[in-house]
């Protein structure tokens, strides 16, 4: 993991030379010239799994620290905003296309991970909409027709020798689907473009998932079956305890359902006995007090979700179960709190905008004040540990630095300077 960081480092050595401490300085506390030089310092952390390199307006990169760069393409305002590409573990390319305020918009095209087109066509605020095609993992055509806000609406679906097995207009109709190995797997009535009607499901063996009644695209009466063949759940009038399984049979959630939908308390599973999540659940998403584990087991989150995001009072863990994080949460962000090292030591309290600490104070392992952090000013001093000053940065804006001191363990004047468009002027 640290190979990881080390090397992102060594990619931006010819923005900044780690042996000059001043343009580091300059650049970790100036959030400006983050963007600037497509640096986030503050998301370079050793017990995080995802990290985000970007602009607040212009092109930027998403990283996993297990996948490698996930997204790349342009940002406005911290939101995915106009081309991007999203990549897959291996590096190919699963997604291209256009989004607007985060959400895919306009003509997009989406790749399997073996570079095979599964997709073509247009989006609207994140849901399919306007003509489309679909296609099978090895290729071939199995949707070509048009979406309205997310619904199939007109259209002709094909089997994978090319046979047409439905059409469907004006959003009503009997949909078909097939797996790769001409198995039915999907056969429901259709109206205004969803489930409506009659309708069954089938693991990809072939066996019987579900059959029943669906209502406004949601199960509604019926029996849910595992891969032999025994009834595991039954539904009436949306409302039972129900076992969703994935399509070789394996349970991806178990809890309770109302109006159709995950309503109450649930479990969310990674496989077998793995646990994922485990908590309380609103009309299909998690809502309200939720604990969230890494796949290896450990606790990653406790506390609050709203829409599916940690938004509201939480805690924050390594993969080793310690502490890293406790606070206020916004949107799946850091907002407010208190930000432990991975000794567990207080490193920082205050506000966070992105993650990125933004106004309050720093710490030593001392728990000794070495630094505060002015969103508003940005004015920064920072102490060695014996508490003498080692620095001070005074702005003029968030692009010119007025005034910089650098000191050295003796206190003797280092450096001293301005800083003006990504240059360094007035060096001793």
């Amino acid at each position: 993991m640290l190979k990881n960081i080390r090397s992102l480092f060594i990619m931006k050595k010819a923005f900044i030379l780690l042996s000059n401490i001043k343009k580091l300085i300059l650049v970790k506390y100036n959030r400006n010239l983050q963007n600037k030089l497509n640096i986030n310092f503050q998301n370079y952390i050793e017990y995080s799994t995802r990290y985000i390199i970007y602009r607040e307006n212009g092109k930027g990169k998403e990283y996993d620290f297990f996948n490698g760069m996930i997204y790349k393409g342009k940002y406005l305002n911290g939101k995915r905003n106009g081309k991007g590409k999203e990549f897959n573990f291996s590096g190919k390319i699963i997604f291209q296309g256009n989004y607007f305020n985060g959400k895919k918009n306009g003509k997009v095209k989406e790749y399997n991970s073996l570079g095979i087109l599964l997709f073509e066509g247009e989006y609207l605020n994140g849901k399919k909409h306007g003509h489309v095609k679909e296609y099978f993992d090895f290729g071939k055509l199995k949707f070509e027709g048009e979406y309205l806000f997310g619904n199939k609406w007109n259209g002709k679906g094909y089997d994978s020798s090319g046979n047409i097995i439905y059409e469907i207009k004006n959003g009503v109709g009997i949909i078909r689907e097939y797996n790769d190995y001409n198995k039915l797997i999907y056969e429901i009535e259709y109206f205004n473009g969803k489930e409506n009607g009659y309708g069954k499901k089938y693991y990809f063996n072939g066996n019987l998932k579900f059959n029943g009644i669906y209502y406004n695209g949601s199960m509604w009466n019926g029996k849910g079956y595992d891969n032999e063949g025994n009834v595991i759940y039954k539904l009436e009038n949306g409302k039972g305890i129900v076992k969703e399984c994935d399509n070789f049979g394996e349970i991806k959630f178990k809890g309770e359902y109302l109006h159709g939908k995950r309503n109450g308390k649930g479990q969310e599973y990674y496989s077998i006995n793995q646990l994922q999540f485990k908590g309380e659940y609103l009309y299909g998403k998690r809502n309200g007090q939720g604990k969230e584990y890494y796949r290896e087991g450990g606790l990653k989150y406790e506390g609050d979700y709203i829409n599916g995001k940690w938004d509201g009072k939480g805690k924050e863990y390594d993969e080793n179960g310690k502490l890293i994080f406790e606070g206020q949460y916004a949107n799946n962000f850091r907002k407010k709190g208190k930000l432990y090292d991975r000794d567990g030591i207080l490193e920082f309290e205050g506000e966070f905008l992105f993650n990125n600490k933004w106004k309050g104070k720093g710490y030593d392992k001392r728990k000794n004040e070495t630094y505060e952090l002015n969103k508003n000013k940005n004015d920064i001093k920072d102490y060695f540990n014996n508490g003498s000053l080692s620095f001070e940065i005074k702005y003029l804006n968030d692009e010119i630095i007025k005034k910089i001191k650098v000191f050295d363990f003796n206190q003797n004047l280092y450096n001293e300077g301005k800083y003006i468009n990504e240059k360094l002027f007035g060096d001793k």
